[in-house]
Formats: structure tokens, C-alpha cells, sequence
């Protein structure tokens, strides 16, 4: 550790792969591939070829054993000097904005003066394993010395042995999926199908504009020959929206549907964050800061919501920077369900909400609807869990450098009830 006054910390500039549905146009692609592809473009694009950077952090959630050293394996990869170091790191849906906040924090404190995050994950090269029944009669043969002994194990095989498990999809502790703890929420909060249908709207035209306008031509790289997300829906309408039938509960009180949640996506992202002095040494452009950082944990197993955890996030956060919920230009709510988004912003609004469980004497308000995921969000542009938080990142950072002043707010929801939020002010 180094005892210094802190640093401001730079945005430099992050890139991604286009959001694919899952199964289709990565199905061939690891989190390697996405992951290594992603930093050789940040490489091309600021020059940094052998060039040896402070750290580089990022993860993935659904990952290989394989994968053990996924993060430096990439780096390996990249163009970078081999000298460069890496690290994983994994927060559920949270872990690309946790690499940033980490490797930002690095800089701030003068541990290191440039370095990249991001995350990667693929729902097609997802990791299949055997029961574990199977893995100890597999290990009981390996231990044994003698032929014999090495044989016996393998006399208790049944057909059994060999039925597939996939990853789990549900809370160890409530043994709910996402949708179904958001749908109770969304309950909870009373928020209507058509709220939720037109916030998913919302985030397709805004996302197809966006690409439409050529926003997305500096932060997207082509990769397998796609080069702009394909869960993109822009001639979708309320009506077909209100067509689809809920998946997570499928009675009469349902709202959630496959068209207001973010489909299983592939994909992966980076962002480039150096010190001041690094970046203008290198004549390398500084299109904002990240200023504050938060996270936060609810239990969500009997008290609270299990993706309301930046509410709580947010609220600590504009403590810390002496700001109030309206001081911001932009804000990137990651949109794991439109529901999730709207509960947020009504527990904002709500004078109970931010008086019993944030300790505040006044509810946080409501915000400029205008100002919310301006150039779409992740129900549209698809939600690859541990690379989201990288996308978000490069979009408000190039948000705030078009608009030449401001600052934007980051909140993104997590598994497990936590949640992990940021502020970015404009160069």
C-alpha cells in the first residue's frame, strides 16, 4: 500500500463484442476467445501492443475448471507485454463494474497506473459435469495401485452415473431462479405487465437508434461476423410484447416475460482506466472519471428482494459524494428485468421504503425518465452476466464525453442480493 492523496482515476475508452443470443452465433466460442478478443482490440486501439500495463482484472460466471487462470491466459493473448499481470475476480452479475471499481481503486491509491477491466461469460460453452456419485467412484479408481483394486470401483456403475448436471440456475438458499424472486418483487411493488412492456419498448428503440446514429461504432468490435447485438427488436411494438405469455409464473397474477427480461447472452467486454498522467504521457484521450463507488448486500432470504440491493447502494453512495438522486445527466440501470428497473426507481420514490429501510427523513425522489439508459438497455442489447458492467461503463463514459460536462450514475443488480454502483463525472 502507498499513503498518498488519492489520484483521479480515467476512463480512457472500452470496447465489447456484440450481445448474441445464446446457442447461436458464439456457440463455438469460449469465454476466452470473447474475453481475449476484447483486450487484443483495446491493444489495436490505443497502442498498446508490449506495452506492460499495472493490472488487468475481469471474470466470468459461468465458467470452466479449465478457466482457473482465465483473465491472465487472455492477456497472453492480447498483445500485451507477457510481463503484464491478472487476476479473476467474480461477483455475479456485478463482476465487470466490480473490476473497474477494483482496478480504479488500484490507481487512485498509486499501486499501479493503468490497467483494464472487464468480463466475459458464454451460455454456450457453459460447463457440463457428471454426478457426484460418478466423480468419487472416478476418484476411488485413481487412488488405488493394483489392477484389481483399480477395476472394483467401477462394478457399482449404473446408467445414473451418466445423466448430465448443468449449472445451477436458482438461489442455493431459496432455491428460486431470478425471474421467480424478481417476479415476487415485482408483486411486491405492484408493478403492471404494461409499465414493465413499455420500459422494454423503450430500451429497443432507444438501442436501435443508438446504433442506427453510430454511437455504438467505436465501443462495438466485430467478432464471428456479427457486428451489432442480435437480440435487437426495433420494428417490436407494445402489442406484440403484450402477446408473450409470463414464464415465471405462469397464472393469472404473472407480468414477467421473455420480452421485458434479458434473454441468456453471450459476450464479453473491456474497459482501458489509467491516472491522469499515464493517459496525456501517451496522448491517449480521458473521457471521464469514476468519482465514488458502492456496494451493498441485502438478505434477501426473509426480509427483502433479492435484486433491491442497489437501492441500498445508491443511497450510501450519494452520501458519500454529498449528491442528491436528481444531480446526474445520465443513469445506466442495468435492466436485468424492466422489473427490476422499475422497482428500484418506485423504492426511490417510495417515503416508507427510503425512511424504514435507508434511514432517510425524506424519500430519494423521482428521476428525469428521459435521462434513464439513453442508448438502450440490457433487455434489448442482452445481458452476458459478468460483461455488462464493462458495457455500462464505455457507454456513460462516451455519453459524457459527447455532452462535454456532467456526471452519470451506474447501478447493476447481482445474484446473491448485492448490488454494485458507481459515479462517473465528464473530463
Amino acid at each position: 500500500m502507498r499513503n498518498q492523496p488519492a489520484r483521479r482515476v480515467a476512463i480512457v475508452g472500452g470496447l465489447r463484442t456484440p450481445f448474441c443470443r445464446a446457442h447461436g452465433a458464439y456457440a463455438q466460442c469460449s469465454n476466452q476467445d470473447m474475453l481475449s478478443a476484447v483486450l487484443s482490440a483495446l491493444v489495436v486501439k490505443y497502442d498498446l501492443h508490449g506495452q506492460r500495463l499495472g493490472d488487468v482484472s475481469a471474470g466470468a460466471v459461468i465458467k470452466h475448471s479449465r478457466d482457473y487462470n482465465l483473465t491472465r491466459e487472455s492477456v497472453l493473448s492480447s498483445g500485451l507485454a507477457p510481463e503484464t499481470p491478472a487476476f479473476d475476480l467474480q461477483r455475479a452479475c456485478g463482476t465487470s463494474l466490480s473490476t473497474a471499481v477494483l482496478i480504479a481503486s488500484k490507481i487512485s491509491l498509486g499501486l499501479i497506473d493503468s490497467g483494464i477491466a472487464g468480463g466475459t461469460d458464454s451460455i454456450s460453452d457453459m460447463p457440463i459435469v457428471y454426478p457426484d456419485a460418478y466423480r468419487t467412484l472416478l476418484m476411488e479408481s485413481a487412488r488405488e495401485r493394483t489392477l484389481g483394486a483399480k477395476l472394483k470401483p467401477w462394478l457399482s456403475l449404473r446408467p445414473r452415473h451418466f445423466k448430465p448436471e448443468f449449472p445451477g440456475v436458482v438461489e442455493p438458499r431459496t432455491k428460486l431462479s431470478m425471474g421467480q424472486s424478481m417476479e415476487l418483487t415485482a408483486k411486491q411493488w405492484q408493478l403492471s405487465r404494461r409499465d414493465q412492456d413499455e420500459l422494454a419498448l423503450a430500451s429497443h428503440h432507444k438501442a436501435a437508434r443508438a446504433y442506427d446514429e453510430g454511437f455504438f461504432d467505436d465501443l462495438v468490435i466485430s467478432f464471428h461476423g456479427m457486428s451489432r447485438d442480435n437480440n435487437l427488436r426495433p420494428d417490436t411494438s407494445l402489442e406484440q410484447l403484450a402477446r408473450l405469455k409470463p414464464v415465471f409464473d405462469r397464472g393469472p397474477g404473472g407480468t414477467m416475460t421473455a420480452g421485458n427480461s434479458t434473454p441468456l447472452t453471450d459476450g464479453a467486454a473491456g474497459v482501458l482506466l489509467a491516472s491522469e498522467q499515464w493517459a496525456r504521457e501517451r496522448n491517449l484521450p480521458i473521457l471521464a472519471y469514476m468519482t465514488y463507488a458502492k456496494v451493498a448486500a441485502v438478505e434477501f432470504v426473509a426480509k427483502e428482494g433479492l435484486l433491491m440491493a442497489p437501492a441500498y447502494a445508491v443511497s450510501a453512495m450519494l452520501e458519500d459524494a454529498g449528491l442528491g438522486l436528481q444531480d446526474f445527466d445520465f443513469y445506466e440501470i442495468h435492466e436485468a428485468f424492466a422489473a427490476q428497473a422499475l422497482a428500484t426507481l418506485k423504492a426511490w420514490e417510495s417515503p416508507e421504503f427510503c425512511r424504514e429501510r435507508l434511514g432517510r427523513d425524506a424519500p430519494l425522489g423521482a428521476i428525469d425518465r428521459g435521462k434513464l439508459n439513453v442508448k438502450g438497455g440490457s433487455v434489448a442489447i442482452g445481458h452476458p452476466f459478468a460483461a455488462t458492467g464493462g458495457r455500462l461503463v464505455a457507454t456513460l463514459a462516451k455519453l459524457l464525453h459527447e455532452k462535454g460536462s456532467g456526471r452519470g450514475l451506474i447501478s447493476v443488480c447481482t445474484a446473491g442480493g448485492m448490488g454494485v454502483t458507481a459515479i462517473l463525472e465528464a473530463a
